[in-house]
């Protein structure tokens, strides 16, 4: 039962963050060119449900709401594999649940999708999948890095990680949505996709892969070198203390 309040959590949560972060990317849009107040705004309003998020089913499931996160969790220490595909499969639903509504509303409502493609991501902007690789891979390594610093049993940031997290992620999507459309979360980018193949958009599930794998190795760098940085800071502390 306690596992699956945690995925219960990371479903709501993930949720949360797709119909809040895309579901204002299609409503204002987010073109830094012409549109550059939306552009702004789509960027918090990301950082700012990752806020939200980390004040409310944080203290429930760690609010990975990310599987980027999840693995780079796993890799600590944080999770067993059944807990990292429990995690895992409760974010794409959320995300795929996300957007579903979200198409469903914009469909109905006949509301234009300022995004044209249900707030999916798109190396388009880079032209090329190798950039938007690298692109999403180092973004969601600085991401993941300050995620684990902030969460570190050994650091003292108390009840302002969660900002510190949201922030972050706001800083971002400022550099990476006009590259990209920021995705550095792979359920993010499943569940517009997903939606948008359901709905005839083809584009997407094509260059879906770039944002799974390139957030997933992101993470897997970030929880290696994050790992041996507080290895190493703790046999200095052990040293001084002798």
């Amino acid at each position: 039962m306690e596992n699956f309040k945690k995925y219960l959590a990371e479903f709501i949560g993930t949720f949360i963050l797709v119909f809040l972060g895309c579901g204002t990317a299609m409503t204002v849009g987010a073109d830094k060119q012409n549109n550059l107040g939306g552009y702004v705004i789509v960027a918090f309003a990301f950082g700012l449900a990752i806020v939200a998020l980390a004040y409310s089913v944080g203290n429930i499931s760690g609010g990975h709401v990310n599987p980027a996160v999840s693995v780079a969790v796993f890799i600590n220490g944080g999770l067993t594999v059944t807990q990292l595909i429990g995690y895992i499969v409760a974010q794409c639903l959320g995300a795929f649940a996300a957007s579903g509504l979200l198409a469903g509303i914009f469909n109905l409502g006949q509301i234009a999708d300022k995004t044209g493609g249900y707030g999916t991501n798109s190396y388009g902007p880079v032209n090329n999948a190798g950039a938007g690789f690298l692109i999403e891979m180092v973004l969601t390594c600085i991401f993941v890095m300050t995620i684990l610093g902030v969460t570190s049993s050994k650091q003292k940031h108390g009840s302002f990680g969660g900002l510190v997290i949201g922030f972050t992620l706001v800083a971002i999507h400022l550099i990476s949505i006009g590259l990209t459309g920021c995705s550095v979360n792979p359920a993010r980018s499943f569940g517009p996709a997903l939606v948008a193949a359901i709905n005839g958009m083809s584009g997407p599930m094509a260059e879906l892969w770039v944002f799974i794998c390139g957030p997933l190795v992101g993470a897997i760098i970030a929880a290696v070198v994050y790992k041996f940085l507080e290895s190493d800071s703790d046999s200095k502390k052990a040293k001084s203390s002798k």
